[in-house]
């Protein structure tokens, strides 16, 4: 239920905070937060330390998963709280430290002006981007880019975790995805349904490494999820085009077959094994196109 609120005409502002075995920053992030907000909302995900323990007593609702289900589990409770909390903004952010909750402000601006219904804050706007470790520095990049083939292509940070939601948006894109490819559907999600999306700087602190993810596993999770989605998105160019060149590819080596047998009438074993595979690769991956196209066109045609 909406908390009440002095001012009618002040939106509710909830933050919401995924959080596994942080138990050592959390205090410091619900603090921080809870100078910005109207409620500060912790999802516990299974974590095997004191982090709920903590975050409650200093006055968050705390929402506990029983075992760890992963970063995109938690941002889905966390959305459906907020939702059910009434609240008019949500803002996410991380619990490890990285994160300023005193940026919140700037983070909310673009919806309270009506300029946006999603706020992303980007480590790549700002001074911060100096202080990013390179090899984070090139992997957040390559799959902002990746992810921009998917949804925003303008955009300078889309793994970023310090975001900020309008109520529509919210309510629209709760994440199906458990992991770290989360941060990909949503904005899959949002730039489908025509949500505005704007960045702004924000300041972030990599000292100590706190993640409890190794950077690695996290890239690659989202790469397979980004690549998930964009060959949903679409289909025809994702599978399509690989099966029309391994068809040509087939061609290529069935004509060179036939010629060696011409000429020798004999048959090269290799390049008839080669065209045959081919082939099978191209056939799956068309059949593939269409049906995923026919599949998607049918969905859109139903909402």
């Amino acid at each position: 239920m909406k908390k009440p609120s002095i001012d009618s005409n002040k939106p509710y502002v909830v933050a919401c905070i995924p959080a596994y075995n942080e138990e050592r920053t959390i205090a410091s992030v619900v603090v921080k937060a809870m100078r910005h907000v109207d409620k500060v909302i912790v999802c516990d995900d299974g974590s095997t330390d004191l982090t709920g323990e903590i975050a409650g007593k200093l006055g968050a609702e705390v929402v506990r998963h029983e075992r760890n289900m992963g970063y995109g589990s938690a941002l889905h409770s966390l959305f459906e709280e907020a939702e059910e909390d009434g609240a008019d903004i949500m803002v996410t952010l991380d619990a490890d430290g990285q994160h300023n909750p005193d940026d919140i402000p700037r983070v909310i601006e673009p919806i309270l002006r009506g300029e946006a219904d999603i706020v992303i804050g980007s480590r790549f706007l700002g001074e911060s981007g100096e202080q990013i470790p390179r090899y984070r520095e090139v992997g957040v990049k390559a799959i902002t880019k990746l992810t921009g083939k998917a949804s925003y292509s303008g955009l300078t940070d889309a793994q970023s975790g310090f975001r900020a939601y309008s109520r529509k948006a919210f309510e629209k894109l709760k994440p199906s995805e458990m992991g770290m490819g989360a941060s990909t559907e949503i904005l899959v999600k949002a730039h489908e349904n025509g949500f505005r999306v704007e960045e702004v700087p924000i300041k972030i602190k990599y000292e100590g490494e706190t993640s409890t993810q190794n950077p690695v596993s996290h890239g690659l999770e989202v790469v397979m999820s980004t690549v998930k989605y964009l060959s949903m998105r679409r289909p025809m160019v994702f599978y399509g085009l690989p099966g029309v060149a391994s068809m040509l590819v087939a061609l290529f080596f069935w004509l060179w077959s036939l010629q060696i047998f011409a000429a020798t009438r004999q048959l090269s074993t290799n390049i008839v094994l080669i065209a045959i595979v081919a082939t099978m690769v191209g056939l799956m991956l068309l059949t593939t196109a269409v049906l995923l196209w026919v599949l998607i066109a049918v969905i859109r045609e139903k909402k």
